[in-house]
């Protein structure tokens, strides 16, 4: 086992031969990636078994077994998701504009490497490939550190993965797994300055919230997601239930799922019915403001301020009733985690005001929550969805795991 300050050095040490590597040698380990993880997708499995019986055993949750589980379609997604990474334009290179100084100074950006990125994360064994993808092709090492949920899919991913490259004749320890699942080694990740250039933490709210308030090295804050859809007075209300259905119950356990429902009062009577009906066969379990009970009765839950605010990650939404759309935005600029929100409305300003007003990485007119991710906006993978302002917001593709430095070109000025 390798200790966290070797990978650390390891990383350090490669991380000027990765920035170097030009876009068909990036991409030519990407498929090379691609194609070891779906040649040997039986290995993955049977790791990936042990993971499971693991997590059964210490009594996870339906929604992190899920999360957990990897099979054949998974992996070959995962692998797809290594070659939509090689096929998107390499952003290491780009010049973001210049412009020439009184003094004939000519000023501009160009888009660099990070360095060495650091994802400290949970039971998403997919997230290890993510991760090692777009780091790769943004030109960075990466220093993977996953939950012990997921340690027997994450070592049999990141040994494929390692090999993959050196078999292309490219570098290694671009990809290295931190194999120490204990808490001391993540409070060592948060420590490592002068090693690692950002840190990202991708997983529940107490994941997140420790490395933000611990680490003293850089972090882009990736967070959770406690979703809105609100039903405005002129929504389609087929398009509505289509909508909440699927951002609800496609897949639960994610934090694009939708975990709040609001519905303006003037068709509220017709909607709610609508609303329950469809959620019914996945048996979603409905907390409810006074007039949710009134219109739907005794199998809505009295709804609280705690379950407006909460991230169910599994078949439960909480619902209210509001009296306007200002109502409705209010609510969710107070309860949400600035994740993403939608309205459901055929009032064009209604949609505008909304997109305006709420504040959230991602903001939808007439469309499921479910599309924020990095495969669905074209990123070919992603390594986590920004809930904060600085540096990048919502999905975080290749862009987002780069910086800038300035260039200047001169002809003998001095100041």
């Amino acid at each position: 086992m390798r200790k966290l300050l070797e990978i650390a050095e390891d990383a350090r040490r490669v991380k000027h031969a990765v920035a170097k590597l030009g876009t068909n040698d990036k991409n030519r380990g990407l498929f090379a990636i691609a194609d070891a993880l779906c040649a040997h997708a039986d290995e993955i499995i049977a790791a990936n078994r042990t993971d499971m019986e693991n997590g059964r055993a210490a009594g996870l949750s339906d929604g992190l077994i899920d999360r957990l589980m990897l099979d054949e379609k998974r992996i070959a997604d995962i692998a797809e998701g290594c070659r939509q990474v090689a096929a998107l334009p390499d952003p290491i290179g780009e010049v973001l504009g210049m412009h020439k100084r009184p003094n004939g100074l000519l000023i501009g950006q160009k888009r660099v490497p990070m360095g060495v990125i650091g994802i400290i994360y949970e039971a998403r064994p997919n997230v290890t490939v993510d991760a090692a993808a777009l780091c790769f092709k943004a030109g960075s090492a990466c220093i993977l550190r996953g939950g012990k949920e997921a340690f027997h899919s994450s070592m049999c991913l990141t040994k494929l993965m390692r090999a993959a490259l050196e078999a292309e004749g490219l570098p290694a320890d671009a990809i290295n797994l931190v194999e120490d699942t204990s808490r001391e080694s993540a409070n060592q990740m948060m420590k490592l300055n002068g090693y690692l250039d950002v840190l990202i933490p991708r997983g529940g709210a107490g994941l997140i919230r420790t490395v933000v308030q611990n680490a003293t090295v850089p972090v882009i804050e990736t967070g959770t997601g406690n979703c809105h859809v609100y039903v405005d007075a002129s929504a389609d209300l087929d398009m509505a239930q289509h909508i909440l259905v699927n951002a609800k119950c496609q897949r639960p356990s994610v934090c694009n799922a939708a975990e709040s429902l609001l519905v303006h009062k003037d068709i509220a009577a017709q909607f709610l019915p609508m609303a329950a009906k469809g959620l019914a066969p996945d048996g979603v379990v409905l907390h409810g403001c006074p007039r949710t009970m009134e219109i739907l009765g005794d199998a809505v839950l009295p709804a609280t301020d705690e379950d407006y605010g909460r991230e169910y990650l599994g078949y439960e939404i909480s619902c209210k009733v509001v009296d306007s759309l200002d109502q409705a935005i209010d609510h969710i600029n107070r309860f949400n985690t600035g994740h993403s929100e939608c309205i459901v409305t055929r009032d064009y300003a209604a949609s505008q005001r909304f997109l305006d007003e709420v504040d959230a990485a991602a903001v939808y007119v007439n469309a499921s929550t479910r599309f924020t991710d990095g495969f669905e906006f074209g990123f070919g993978a992603e390594i986590g969805i920004s809930t904060q302002k600085l540096h990048a917001r919502g999905p975080m593709g290749l862009t987002a795991l780069t910086t800038t430095k300035y260039i200047i070109y001169g002809n003998g000025q001095v100041r």
